[in-house]
C-alpha cells in the first residue's frame, strides 16, 4: 500500500525537524569548540543527545511513510513535546515569538498531520472495518 498524503506531509515535517536538530547540534559543537561551555563533558553529552533526537526523527519520518504504527506514535510524542516547549517559551521575557511559533507551530502542524495519517490508515485497515463475509 502506498503512503497517504497526510503521512507524506507528516514525514516531511519530521525530516525538517531532524534537519533543524542537526543544525542545532552543529551550533552546540561550535560553541563547545570555542570554549563557551561551562562544562565540556556536559556540552558534549548535549550534542550527542541532540543528534540522537535527530536520528530518532529521521527513523520516525521513514517509518511514517512506511505506515509503521511505532513510528507514528513516537512522532506524536515528539510533536507534543514540541508544542509544550513552544508554549513554555511564552513564559520567558521578552517572549521569543519566532522560536515559539517555529517550534510550537511546527509541532502542532505535525501533530494534526500525524493524527490525520492514523485516521486515514485506520479507515483502510480491513481489521478495523470488520469482516465482510
Amino acid at each position: 500500500m502506498r503512503a497517504t498524503g497526510p503521512a507524506v506531509a507528516a514525514a516531511v515535517i519530521l525530516a525538517a525537524e531532524a534537519a533543524a536538530l542537526v543544525i542545532v547540534s552543529l551550533l552546540e559543537l561550535f560553541a563547545l569548540g570555542a570554549g563557551e561551555a561551562a562544562s565540556t563533558p556536559s556540552g558534549l553529552a548535549l550534542v550527542v543527545l541532540t543528534l540522537l533526537g535527530a536520528v530518532a526523527l529521521v527513523a520516525f519520518s521513514v517509518g511514517t511513510v512506511r505506515r509503521a504504527s511505532w513510528a507514528r506514535s513516537g512522532a506524536i510524542v515528539f510533536q507534543v513535546l514540541g508544542i509544550a516547549l513552544g508554549l513554555a517559551s511564552l513564559s520567558i521575557q521578552p517572549v521569543p515569538w519566532l522560536f515559539a511559533a517555529g517550534v510550537g507551530g511546527t509541532g502542532l502542524v505535525g501533530l494534526v498531520l500525524l493524527i490525520a495519517a492514523v485516521r486515514r490508515d485506520g479507515a483502510d485497515d480491513p481489521r478495523v472495518r470488520g469482516r465482510e463475509d
